[in-house]
């Protein structure tokens, strides 16, 4: 079964930065999308990023500019990096990926509805 686990969340600072990562090596191999959401309790969940196979990135409106998504170079690590941060973008992030067959690589998208993520990892900025 594959499992994600998310790591690199903690308390920061209005302007401050963290970066966090998930390990997604099973998913080396094949077309995939995958990325990372959010939720906060009493809030619908927040696709925030996601990455194609293709090397192709999807940000929300919220966070382009501040937040960056990325992969290792074999493919096997997931990162969010996330800069300018504000007391909105606190939440339990949680990192998510889908294999998607080629002919529908293009469905990934920032809001996609990942079916398999992580336990999720506490993000908390103060003002």
């Amino acid at each position: 079964q594959v499992q994600l686990v998310e790591s690199g969340g903690g308390s920061v600072q209005a302007g401050g930065s963290l970066r966090l990562s998930c390990a997604v090596s099973t998913y080396a191999s094949s077309t995939y999308c995958m990325g990372w959401f959010r939720q906060s309790p009493g809030k619908a969940r927040e696709g925030v990023a996601s990455i194609d196979s293709d090397g192709s990135t999807f940000y929300a409106p919220s966070v382009k500019g501040r937040f960056t998504i990325s992969q290792d170079s074999d493919k096997t690590t997931l990162y969010l990096q996330m800069d300018s941060l504000k007391p909105e973008d606190t939440a339990m992030y949680y990192c998510a990926a889908e294999r998607l067959p080629p002919q529908i690589l293009s469905h990934c998208s920032a809001s996609y509805r990942y079916s398999v993520h992580g336990p999720g990892t506490q993000v908390t900025v103060s003002s």
